[in-house]
């Protein structure tokens, strides 16, 4: 089921930005985190703050090391193959389920980033900003 005319979320920061509900999960452990999830179309790929890896029983430090580059310089991150469940943000239905999806932890990220290669790539995105709403369907 896609998600329609979905308007913007503003986190009482002033600045609207188009987020989806989610639930990571491990699954290895089946442990879960909710959260939102930032559609961020110039993040290559997707972003977990690091202290969720902890929540899910991820050892951190056990993951795929490796230093990406953002707009604050180069860091360090850990990668860990996880399972995202995208939600409904009206209904709460469980809409779609993105399997096996390696993410970044990475420290000092206060939100979860959704990027282009393990996740925005499988779905059409469109993005009305002068009305603030997005939609996203699968192909």
């Amino acid at each position: 089921m896609p998600i329609n005319d979905c308007p913007f979320t503003d986190f009482k920061s002033g600045i609207y930005r188009p987020y989806l509900a989610l639930k990571i999960i491990n699954p290895l452990t089946n442990k879960s985190y909710k959260t939102f999830g930032l559609i961020d179309t110039g993040a290559d790929e997707c972003a977990v703050p690091a202290f969720i890896a902890d929540e899910l029983g991820h050892n951190l430090h056990a993951g795929i090391p490796k230093t990406i580059t953002t707009g604050s310089g180069k860091t360090s991150v850990y990668r860990h193959t996880t399972k995202l469940e995208v939600y409904h943000p009206v209904t709460g239905e469980l809409l779609y389920t993105v399997a096996d999806t390696p993410v970044d932890f990475v420290y000092n990220l206060p939100i979860v980033l959704l990027g282009v290669n393990n996740f925005l790539s499988r779905f059409i995105l469109t993005i009305d900003y002068p009305n603030r709403s997005f939609s996203i369907k699968s192909p």
